[in-house]
């Protein structure tokens, strides 16, 4: 009887130091948090996709975290508040700078292709079943999100492990309130949703779609999130997880089995790095296309000249296009899983073939899809993305994604996981579009334990060995012409933080043969037209735009987290130290 008792006592006695403590910390920090779509602030940022996340991610920070301990946190909430992006059934890449060394790393969590997966297994008579590629068990490659994570963890945390999953496994128990970006894309993505009937019971009610205000709960995905805080990756990755991962695969024509779950391994790989004027750019390496297309991009801008007063000068859409067209043909051609094919990435970054490149810009007409065939170049010889900044100087850009919204949309029976499309982004046959349009060859063909290429390009910017930026994007195959923008808008023409997120962008990618454009001006669009391009406009909304970025600029000791203006539920979070 006096042992209960004084368990009681001390449980009391815990609750109210609990308490206390966080009574204290919101007391210290309410006149030192500024939350908004684009915040400034003189210790921390945090900018995420999903406002529930930004909190999760800042809420860490406060607890003594850092920038990477907040970005697992933050990964781990979106997978529960944004199914359409960011689910634990997907992979990513994940850039991190370590102020104490001053050293760049880059983690490649993308998925893998199963073991079972063949080079042909999306053709059909000849030609490539999209359905199959994109929404069947077929489609999805073995997840990378929880190894991934979980290697950072291991390397660059703090905090425990499980108390960096607590805020996820809460917000799945108990629910969260649908905002109206959501319900609109569940409403969407409907017949998708309800191909299983796990999906059918957490993403409909009474038969109709969830709507905004509904409350979304997400019981099975809690009790895994629950077992991987306790487990680690074999949380996922072996035991009960994994058997009913295989199960429901088996049972419906997948091949993602045990051995492939089991074999799964995130790595290191060597950042992407080069310079642009007194630029210092730190990006991802292959499987990413991002970093060398990016690199590409920048090495040949240094060889024309811009007109730094108006982004939007004709001569400057017309220069920067046709140097995407020039980048994203070579990328069809010489881009894959580097552990498969032996990237050129030498040639990628090289000034001299750069500056050679530069020199097939047609000053006066847009170039055509032949003018630009890759094979004479020579070479060899619904994503998300959040920032966060710590205030030990630590820096994340992290990339994730499931490839399409709510990826294949299959839910693994009784966990809860939503399983990516990611095998839509090999090369399912020779000059056979992808869903974003991006034209593969050999080298990104389908084989088994292999990576498939992506355009994620989470990136860090320096100015004289300083932090000047970190940004990243979603939009597919927009995602890399996002970064150069923004980079572009805030380092060459000089514009705020804000304008240079907010201003309209373009994207070509070589084919199609058309520059997507989100605004432009009568004027404007009359130009490009007697220039030859054929114009697809692309509105700055949350399902249509040129990518959405969520990015941190460095003024000096001001941190400056900008909010894309292009989706409603992003959300900056900074933190100002005291006076």
């Amino acid at each position: 009887m006096e042992r209960t008792y004084e368990k009681e006592v001390i449980s009391m006695v815990k609750i109210v130091r609990y308490f206390l403590l966080f009574f204290i910390s919101n007391l210290i920090y309410s006149e030192s948090i500024e939350s908004g779509k684009t915040v400034i602030a003189n210790e921390s940022m945090v900018v995420t996709r999903h406002y529930l996340a930004s909190k999760v991610g800042n809420e860490v920070l406060l607890a003594g975290g850092n920038a990477i301990d907040a970005s697992v946190a933050i990964s781990f909430a979106l997978s529960v508040v944004l199914p359409q992006a960011s689910p634990i059934g997907g992979g990513g890449f994940m850039v991190i700078h370590e102020a104490e060394t001053g050293e760049n790393f880059t983690i490649d969590y993308r998925e893998m292709a199963p073991e079972k997966a063949t080079e042909d297994m999306f053709v059909v008579n000849g030609e490539v079943d999209r359905s199959l590629a994109l929404e069947s068990y077929l489609s999805s490659g073995v997840p990378g999100t929880v190894y991934g994570l979980y290697l950072a963890h291991q390397k660059f945390g703090k905090l425990p492990w499980k108390e960096l999953i607590k805020p996820a496994i809460k917000l799945a128990i108990d629910g969260f309130d649908i905002t109206p970006t959501l319900a609109k894309s569940i409403n969407t993505y409907k017949d998708k949703l309800s191909k299983t009937d796990d999906g059918k019971d957490i993403f409909f009610r009474n038969g109709e779609p969830l709507m905004a205000g509904d409350l979304l709960v997400q019981k099975d995905l809690g009790e895994t999130l629950t077992l991987i805080s306790k487990k680690g990756p074999a949380g996922f990755y072996k035991g009960s997880t994994a058997q009913k991962i295989q199960r429901d695969m088996r049972l419906n024509g997948g091949l993602i089995g045990l051995k492939d779950l089991r074999n799964y391994k995130a790595k290191y790989r060597e950042p992407i790095e080069f310079d642009y004027k007194d630029l210092s750019i730190v990006t991802m390496a292959p499987p990413s296309s991002g970093g060398l297309i990016l690199g590409l991009m920048f090495n040949m801008l240094e060889h024309i000249d811009l007109n730094t007063s108006n982004p939007h000068d004709i001569e400057n859409i017309h220069k920067i296009a046709e140097i995407m067209q020039i980048a994203f043909s070579i990328r069809s051609v010489y881009m894959a899983d580097s552990d498969f094919y032996d990237v050129p990435s030498n040639q990628f970054l090289n000034k001299k073939k750069a500056e050679l490149l530069s020199r097939r810009i047609n000053r006066d007409q847009s170039s055509t899809a032949e003018d630009f065939d890759p094979e004479t170049f020579k070479f060899k010889e619904n994503t998300t993305h959040y920032s966060v900044a710590d205030k030990f100087g630590n820096i994340v850009s992290t990339t994730t994604t499931l490839n399409t919204a709510f990826g294949s949309g299959i839910v693994i029976k009784d966990t809860g996981i939503l399983m990516n499309n990611e095998m839509d982004d090999f090369s399912a046959a020779p000059n056979q579009p992808n869903y974003f349009g991006l034209l593969g060859a050999y080298a990104n063909r389908i084989e088994p334990n292999k990576r498939p290429l992506s355009s994620m390009t989470p990136t860090i910017v320096f100015h004289k060995d300083k932090p000047y930026m970190v940004t990243g994007a979603q939009g597919g195959s927009r995602i890399i012409t996002a970064v150069l923008q923004v980079i572009l808008n805030y380092y060459e023409f000089k514009l705020s933080a804000e304008e240079a997120i907010y201003l309209p962008r373009y994207h070509h990618q070589w084919q199609p043969e058309m520059l997507m454009f989100e605004s432009f001006d009568e004027e404007l669009k009359e130009e490009l037209l007697n220039k030859g391009y054929s114009l697809y406009n692309r509105p700055a909304t949350y399902d249509f735009s040129n990518g959405i970025t969520s990015s941190i600029m460095f003024e000096g000791d001001k941190l400056i987290g900008v909010s894309d203006n292009r989706s409603d539920d992003f959300l900056s979070i900074g933190t100002n130290k005291n006076e």
